[in-house]
């Protein structure tokens, strides 16, 4: 898998016990919100199965998972997992596994993702959103990890 970024940014109190339970139980009912879904991997530690929201960005045909926050918990349990993980959406299961991009290979990714998701994510970004250059997304680029989905297993 490519280079680990540097910066988490943890989710805040309201997002975790709010926010992000209301989403994984529409999601868990089918209701998909712009493409998100129930990221399921093994954590790497404990090897029990983690539950995180993520958006699924369909882009140029592929299909990519980008990581807002930083190295998240659910990003690193994917690279411990050999890009192993599994997408849910109601009673739906597939499973999938996943490339982490280069650093160079990301801004048009990055700058998809942003031009879709920036008013929930455009402040993990240092004010970096879907207009700016190449040049700017690759500076930000290593603190966000980005992997394109391979396959179905």
């Amino acid at each position: 898998m490519a280079q680990v970024p540097a910066k988490y940014i943890r989710p805040g109190r309201i997002v975790r016990q709010i926010a992000n339970p209301i989403l994984v139980a529409a999601m868990r009912l089918g209701i998909s919100v712009w493409g998100s879904r129930i990221l399921e991997v093994r954590g790497r530690r404990s090897g029990v199965v983690r539950r995180a929201p993520v958006n699924l960005l369909c882009y140029e045909g592929r299909e990519y998972l980008v990581s807002p926050r930083g190295d998240t918990q659910w990003a690193r349990n994917v690279r411990a997992d050999n890009g192993r993980l599994v997408l849910v959406l109601g009673r739906r299961r597939v499973e999938r596994t996943v490339t982490e991009l280069a650093n160079e290979e990301k801004p048009p990714v990055l700058r998809a993702y942003l031009r879709r998701w920036k008013m929930e994510v455009g402040q993990f970004f240092e004010g970096v959103g879907p207009d700016a250059d190449d040049e700017e997304l690759l500076r930000i680029a290593r603190e966000h990890p980005v992997f394109i989905l391979d396959g179905h297993r």
